[in-house]
Order: C-alpha cells, then sequence, then structure tokens
C-alpha cells in the first residue's frame, strides 16, 4: 500500500470511545449509579475539590505558623552615594528629578537618601529627603550646602483626637 496522507488511520487499539457516563444501564456503568457508586462525596453532582483541599484533614495554609507583620507605613528610601553624584558632571544643584532624570534613582517622587561613600572635590548644592552626617560633613568642607525639608506631618486615621474635634 502506497504511503500518502488521505488514508492515514491511528493504529490498532489506540482509540477508544469516551465512556457514555449517566445513560442508564445500557451504557455500561451501573445504570443508575453512573460509576460513582452508593452516596459519598463524589457521588451527587455539583462535586469538586479544590487544588488546596485536604479532605477535611486541617489544611496546610491552617497547620503552619504565621510570623511577622507588614508595615503599611513604612517608607523605603532610595539611596545614592556621593561618588555617585560625580556622573553628573557639571551640575552643582542636585535635586531628587535631576537624580531621577540622569538615571541615578528611579523616582523623583520617592525620598531620597544621600550617603557619604566618596569624596566630594567642586563645591555642591544638594537637596534630598534624608542625608547621613558622614554625607553631609564632607560637602560642607567641599563648601556646599545641603538641604533637607522639614518632615511631612504624619497622616491620621479618619477619626480625629478629641482636641481636634473640639477646635471644628
Amino acid at each position: 500500500m502506497a504511503k500518502d496522507l488521505s488514508n492515514l488511520q491511528p493504529a490498532e487499539g489506540s482509540v477508544r470511545n469516551n465512556r457514555r457516563r449517566g445513560r442508564g444501564v445500557a451504557a455500561g456503568r451501573g445504570g443508575h449509579t453512573a460509576g460513582r457508586g452508593h452516596k459519598g462525596q463524589h457521588s451527587r453532582s455539583g462535586s469538586k475539590k479544590r487544588a488546596w483541599f485536604e479532605g477535611g484533614q486541617m489544611p496546610i495554609q491552617r497547620r503552619l505558623p504565621k510570623r511577622g507583620f507588614f508595615n503599611i507605613f513604612r517608607e523605603e528610601y532610595q539611596t545614592i552615594n556621593l561618588r555617585d553624584l560625580e556622573r553628573l558632571g557639571e551640575i552643582v544643584a542636585i535635586t531628587p528629578e535631576i537624580l531621577a532624570e540622569k538615571g541615578l534613582i528611579k523616582r523623583a517622587d520617592r525620598p531620597v537618601k544621600l550617603l557619604g561613600v566618596g569624596e566630594v572635590e567642586k563645591k555642591l548644592n544638594v537637596e534630598v529627603t534624608a542625608v547621613s552626617a558622614g554625607a553631609r560633613e564632607k560637602i560642607e568642607t567641599a563648601g556646599g550646602t545641603v538641604t533637607v525639608p522639614p518632615p511631612a506631618p504624619k497622616k491620621r486615621g479618619k477619626y480625629k483626637k478629641r482636641s481636634e474635634r473640639e477646635k471644628a
């Protein structure tokens, strides 16, 4: 027989018909139980198990201990060192916007802390959210200035203190 694609067939015995469950005694699957057995969890319609279900045993996510917590008020600073400021070239006034533009930090709207690794040769005017004592000393020794804005007032919840309510 010539080999051509018009009369391909699967190998003998490799393909079987699907079992027709729930189609009565003639389907060969136990008639009224349709191969599900008698009673029990999976005998009725709508029965399914989630991937994490452990058959009534205490599930693993409840057996394992919970530790620690996530502080939603934590402020993460973007850090930059004095040695990184050399990459800015001749720029004297340094702000978070300039640092973000030059790719030294990712976002200008997040807090920036200046650390003292490296040396400063020229006079710089730096404006950052926070600065280490060593970095401030090195910049001021070179004749520059460091400006740190006052901390923003803490945001309170929706409930005010009694003294604040009485003022309003």
